[in-house]
This record gives structure tokens, sequence and C-alpha cells, in this order.
């Protein structure tokens, strides 16, 4: 499957490389998602599961902003007047998003600037790698709209992210972190300038896309599996996944390449 030239209609989609990099696209009132947004996103993630040509994905703010939550008149609104069901359907969806992001095989980095809440703040926190500015203001709000802070995932992700407890602290008063207490837990891998934000996340994903993408693929797999695992399966788990890595060729590029004091070019098969 070829992803590159996507046009989707509710978020923007661009490729730098084999990168592609995802805004949404309503900076005038900070990025807020959509019915439409949430379904179109979580089945482009699902689809780079098949893709070939997409290596890395940078999910970037736009206009100062990465993302405000759920539209509250596109969204809330609407949800006052569903059955449960109807909000059943909802509440999976917007869940779905997020395991489309863990398991799509890519490496994911977010970018984030300004305003990054609700919604916003668990897709920031189904990336892989997290940059943010020093404005970043993320806040995980649920309760402050009279709901539980177990959405999205956010009781499961959050806590190995950055402990129970200042999980626990964020979800039940629905804080802003900011981004200088994010880097502190370890939630944002660097601070980075407003002005110079887009492309250090840029440049980070360009290097892991020149990387050994199948490798990288079952490090991600890895990563998500473990955390249901004991030790003893975690290690045959990863035994089996090495040696899968060791037939491809990139492992054969490396060796070569080290022989040659050269550094080695990567292809992903």
């Amino acid at each position: 499957m070829k992803l590159a030239n996507l046009k989707p209609k509710h978020f923007l989609w661009q490729m730098r490389g084999d990168v592609a990099i995802i805004r949404l696209n309503r900076p005038e009132r900070k990025n807020p998602l959509s019915f439409e947004s949430y379904a179109e996103l979580r089945d482009t993630f699902r689809d780079l599961v098949y893709a070939d040509d997409v290596k890395a994905v940078v999910f970037a703010g736009n206009g100062g902003n990465f993302c405000s939550g759920g539209d509250v008149h596109d969204i809330i609104g609407p949800l006052l007047d569903r059955d449960m069901k109807g909000l059943l359907d909802f509440t999976r969806m917007t869940g779905d998003l997020v395991k489309a992001m863990i398991n799509c095989k890519v490496p994911v980095i977010a970018a984030t600037d300004g305003i990054c809440v609700g919604a916003g703040a668990m897709v920031s926190l189904a990336a892989d790698i997290r940059f943010a500015s020093p404005e970043c203001k993320t806040a995980f709000l649920f309760t402050r709209v009279g709901l539980a802070g177990c959405d999205m995932g956010a009781c499961a992700l959050l806590p190995r992210a950055i402990g129970q407890g200042r999980a626990a602290d964020l979800l039940y008063t629905g804080r802003v972190m900011t981004a200088e207490e994010g880097e502190r837990w370890g939630y944002f891998t660097r601070i980075v300038a407003a002005n110079k934000l887009f492309e250090a996340a840029v440049e980070y994903a360009t290097r892991l896309a020149d990387g050994p993408n199948f490798g990288h693929m079952m490090t991600k797999t890895m990563l998500a599996q473990e955390w249901s695992m004991s030790l003893d399966m975690a290690i045959e788990a990863e035994a089996q996944t090495q040696a899968l890595c060791m037939q491809t060729k990139d492992f054969r590029r490396a060796y070569d390449a080290f022989v040659a004091k050269e550094k080695p070019d990567f292809k992903g098969d």
C-alpha cells in the first residue's frame, strides 16, 4: 500500500522524504478534533501498518497550538443527545485512534506547541517520542468537564510514562503540566524553541526513517507488547524478535559497513 499521496479531508498531510507530517487544520480554534478527524486519523494510522512508503510520522501543531481536544460545539454538544450505545460508539472510536497510533508499526514523533489538552494530550501520549516548546501546556482535563480521568487509555499509558503518583495528580486535577515538568518527568524527550520545534522533530524522524525500518517496527511492537508479559516471556519474545531481525539484509549491511569502516545504508529489508 502507498500512502505518500494521501489526500485526507479532515487534517493536513505532507511528506518529507519518507517522513509523513500530520497537522490538524483548525488553527483559529486551536485545532480541535471532530467526529470526522478522529475517524480519518484512526483509519490512516491503521493503514500505515501496510504502507511501505512511510517510515516515520511527525504529528505537529498548527498556528502555535497542537490540539485543544474534542470540539465543544461539534462533539460535546451532540454527545448530550446520544443514548448509551451511541456514547459507547464514540468513546470506542477515540480509543481506537490511540490503539492505531501504538500499533501503526512506524515511529511517531509528536511536536507539541501551545495548547495540548484533552484528547490532544492523549494523541501526544500515544506517540513514541514527544518534543515540546517551552510554552507547551499539556493537560488531561477530563475531570474538569465532569468525566473520569480514564479516557482513551490515560490510566494505562500515563503512569507508564511518568509514574503512578504523577499520573494520578494530573488525571484527578486536570491541571496543566508545564514543558519543564514534562521534560523532568520523562514525558518529553526534548524541549526546543517554538521556532525550531518542527524542524527538530522532522530531523529526528528522518534519522529514524533512515535506520533499519524492520528493526524499528519490531522495537515498537515489543515496547507495546511486553507490558503484559512476564520477564521470562519478554526475554523469549525478544530472542525470537532478534532472530528474525538477523535474517534481514540490513543486518548484513551493518556488518559489511563495519568491516569497511563505512556508515551502513539501511533499506528496511
